[in-house]
């Protein structure tokens, strides 16, 4: 018999298209939670190739004029909705656990720090924005200025459901871009939440649009003539399939996609901090950061010390209901992701993998998945070393010497981020030379990131400009180069 789905409070899903909230035409579209399937969230029509055509003929007519407003101005449209996001912290926190299944306390977090990105970039007008170079000629400088690129895309991934498109968002429209913007259709909610305080903001018509619905909307956007840029951030494959497909328009993209992070811990390194980082960074947000650590490299002298350290602080994780003040992991994103994660780990150790812990979520439901520890042989493949779970499993490897250790911390594809826990100051200057990643830790966890810093991997793990601080501007405008001589 069909379980009856709780219908209390379902939000309406709707498209916001040119200044206007619209319902999508396309399949209905319901939003549960991976806690309890049977609590519907959100529910509505999706988008549809017409609704994104809509979507990028409004970001074209508002292209011009949103350009030409001051900075300073376009800024304080970031302000005011960091200030109603600020406000909502508590509301949207608690829909952001129940539906993505972070805890309340990381989803209020995350609430707060796209508050923090659009405050940072409303603030963009006061700082550097182009460069005067002297000239060989007499009479005469050169100005590098920038402009917008015109309509950028975002697309966004479900497990950051409002920081990740905060932090494309902001900059896009401080620098002065339009925007339509695809979610993951598994976090609807939390989307319509951010835009809803840009529309209470009083942002202009048109400035940002919303198309909620799967995939192929994707397809849509990238091959539409009016797109002048494209910001992605999900997985590897979806990644290069964009980027190929922008290269061919002569469209520029930022893509942030797969990680398969190190942390590195050394034998004179301080166990009691490095355990509680690595217990943080591989298993907070259920393991799903693109920053996770995923992989961990144990020199010989710790090893054991530390693994017993690691498995004491396991055993009093508690996983269940997000919501609860009490638990300290929730479920994945969907029953579907966790199936994928356990036939991971079943293929791991059939690999050769040792189970050094395994937690016990049984009851909880089919989202769920335990925290677990897998030792590997070095030198030897194994899928938990390799590919992307994505979930709350940590793969250790062991290493004679601090070489070694360097060495396996370099023995992936990716290249987005890395720990490295030691007290030498000269084995923590050889990692930043020697470690290929985009972010690099010394003595904290792998995950984590500053709005103010530059964020991107290295190798397979990014493409084109990075994102955040300085350096979105890199991607969100063009230069000019003006040779000014008076008459």
């Amino acid at each position: 018999m069909t379980e009856t789905i709780t219908q209390t409070d379902v939000v309406p899903l709707r498209l916001l298209i040119d200044g206007q909230w619209v319902e999508g035409t396309g399949r209905e579209l319901e939003s549960s939670s991976p806690t309890n399937p049977n609590q519907l969230l959100a529910a509505g029509g999706t988008a549809t190739e017409a609704d994104v055509h809509s979507a990028m003929a409004a970001a074209r007519q508002a292209a011009a004029g949103w350009a030409a407003t001051p900075m300073a101005e376009r800024g304080g449209y970031l302000s005011r909705a960091a200030a109603i996001i600020t406000a909502n912290a508590d509301a949207w926190g608690t829909e952001l656990a129940r539906e993505e299944g972070k805890t309340f306390t990381e989803g209020r977090g995350e609430v707060l720090r796209a508050a923090q990105i659009f405050t940072y970039y409303s603030a963009e007008s006061d700082r550097l924005a182009g460069e005067v170079f002297s000239s060989p000629r007499r009479g005469e400088q050169i100005l590098v200025t920038r402009k917008p690129l015109g309509v950028v895309a975002v697309i966004t991934p479900f497990n950051f459901p409002i920081a990740i498109p905060a932090w494309k968002i902001a900059p896009a429209l401080v620098f002065g871009n339009t925007v339509v913007w695809k979610p993951a259709s598994s976090v609807p909610l939390l989307a319509l939440r951010l835009a809803q305080a840009l529309v209470g903001a009083g942002l202009p018509a048109g400035v940002l649009n919303l198309v909620i619905g799967s995939g192929s909307l994707g397809d849509a956007i990238v091959n539409h003539p009016e797109l002048d840029g494209l910001t992605f951030t999900g997985s590897t494959g979806v990644g290069r399939q964009l980027a190929a497909a922008a290269a061919g328009a002569g469209v520029p993209i930022q893509a942030e996609m797969g990680g398969k992070n190190a942390s590195v811990v050394l034998d004179d390194a301080d166990l009691e901090l490095a355990t509680e980082q690595v217990l943080f960074g591989a298993f907070r947000s259920t393991g799903q950061k693109c920053t996770a650590t995923s992989r961990l490299v144990l020199q010989d002298g710790i090893a054991e010390a530390f693994l017993a350290r690691l498995t004491e602080r396991l055993d009093e994780w508690k996983v269940g209901d997000p919501t609860d003040p009490a638990v300290h992991m929730g479920p994945v994103v969907s029953a579907a992701a966790a199936a994928q994660i356990r036939a991971g780990i079943e293929a791991s150790i059939a690999q050769g993998a040792t189970v050094r812990f395994a937690g016990d979520v049984s009851g909880l439901g089919e989202a769920f998945v335990a925290p677990t520890v897998l030792e590997i042989p070095a030198g030897e493949a194994n899928v938990s070393w390799r590919d992307e779970f994505f979930g709350p499993v940590i793969s250790v490897c062991r290493a004679a010497s601090t070489a070694e250790a360097f060495a396996l911390a370099n023995d992936s594809e990716y290249g987005l981020s890395c720990a490295v826990f030691t007290q030498d100051l000269t084995k923590a200057l050889d990692a930043m030379e020697s470690i290929d990643v985009g972010i690099l830790h010394v003595n904290s966890e792998s995950a984590g990131a500053d709005p103010h810093v530059p964020f991107g991997g290295a190798k397979k793990s990014g493409y084109g400009p990075k994102e955040q601080g300085g350096a979105a501007k890199e991607f969100f405008t063009h230069t000019t180069t003006v040779y000014l001589r008076g008459a």
